[in-house]
């Protein structure tokens, strides 16, 4: 399969258009359904479109074929014309078998995901259709006062608008919000905090390409479960990096740099883009310089280990995507532009 897929990129959509609502891992809104259908509104409210549910959406414990069969559906619904998942989980890979990538293929539709849904945005990847890294209805819609700015942006840029955008950073950042099951949740924000400069290395010249990545974790599965692409298939590839809220030290996230350099996939891409790590959950929040040196760890552990494997490529850490919040939503699949002179982001959400 070519790095850029064959069927060409899902059609944009139109007010009144309908999106199905998923839960590929954990179900969330049968958790907090508070939460849930304050995200269901404020979607409706802010692009105009129609979220369908779907059977397994608020079922909690649902089986993974199940799961897969809402997939199926909604690839096979021509009425639905996106399919944004409610947030990710941990088990999203026992579901990838059951899916039917002729259904996929035939209708291609927009994808929002992140974390677990690694998994599926591989498969459809594989399958030449790109997707969007990024969303989650119950974290990023439904929660706090309203929709952060720039992740408002990127969603209607990834499911209507299109365009090319600078990614920018908020100047704020929280790695975990409320207690869903807390009535302050649906009004107020976590606890946020000034975020620290982006750092670049490599070469000062600029790159471009599709993206392929996600989350570390669900990549280090995806490697034993041998569904990584072929190498070939990534040269010229702009690598999306990033970590949950599991907050794996520096040292694992050092091996799993290190086993894709290995690999051969560092010295294939022309650029590393990596996402603001989270340092802190609902467990365990370190004091804020502890907070802060995790993070330069990781910083660190990245940058040695790509730079080992390929010191051509332009890396840039510390990008608000994946696990925190304010979120951009970023393309998978499609281009985006390091640019290691002007040390800027762009990426086009065709």
């Amino acid at each position: 399969m070519d790095k850029r897929g064959s069927t060409g990129p899902a059609p944009k959509l139109r007010k009144g258009d309908r999106v199905a609502i998923l839960s590929p891992s954990f179900a969330a809104p049968g958790f907090a359904p508070a939460v849930h259908e304050q995200a269901m509104n404020r979607l409706a409210d802010a692009t105009g479109l129609v979220p369908v549910e779907f059977p397994t959406t608020r079922r909690l414990g649902a089986t993974a074929e199940d799961r897969a069969a809402d997939l199926n559906s909604a690839f096979a619904d021509p009425s639905i014309r996106a399919i944004l998942a409610t947030i990710g989980g941990d088990d999203q890979i026992t579901v990838i078998p059951h899916l039917d990538s002729g259904l996929a293929r035939a209708d291609p539709k927009i994808f929002l995901g992140y974390s677990d849904n690694t998994n599926l945005l591989n498969w459809l990847w594989s399958h030449g259709i790109a997707s969007f890294y990024g969303g989650s209805t119950q974290v990023h819609l439904g929660p706090g006062p309203g929709i952060d700015e720039i992740h408002l942006t990127s969603l209607k840029a990834a499911l209507m608008d299109g365009g090319e955008l600078t990614i920018t950073d908020p100047g704020v950042s929280e790695d975990f919000g409320r207690d869903w099951r807390d009535p302050k949740a649906l009004v107020e924000f976590g606890e946020r905090e000034p975020t620290e400069p982006w750092a670049w290395a490599g070469p000062e010249r600029q790159v471009s390409g599709p993206t392929w990545g996600g989350c570390l974790e669900v990549i280090d599965e995806l490697a034993l479960a041998d569904r990584l692409p072929p190498v070939d298939a990534l040269h010229g590839s702009i690598l999306l990096l990033e970590t949950s809220e599991l907050i794996p030290p520096a040292d694992w996230v050092k091996r799993w740099v290190r086993s894709l350099g290995e690999r051969g996939i560092l010295s294939a891409v022309s650029g590393v883009l990596v996402a603001r790590a989270p340092t802190s959950n609902f467990e365990h929040r370190p004091a804020l310089e502890e907070r802060s040196r995790l993070r330069a760890a990781q910083r660190d552990a990245v940058i040695a280990e790509v730079t080992r494997y390929n010191p051509e490529a332009v890396i840039c850490v510390g990008v608000p995507f994946g696990h925190t919040r304010p979120q951009w939503i970023l393309p998978y699949g499609g281009e985006i532009t390091l640019d290691g002179s002007t040390r800027t982001v762009s990426a086009l959400y065709s």
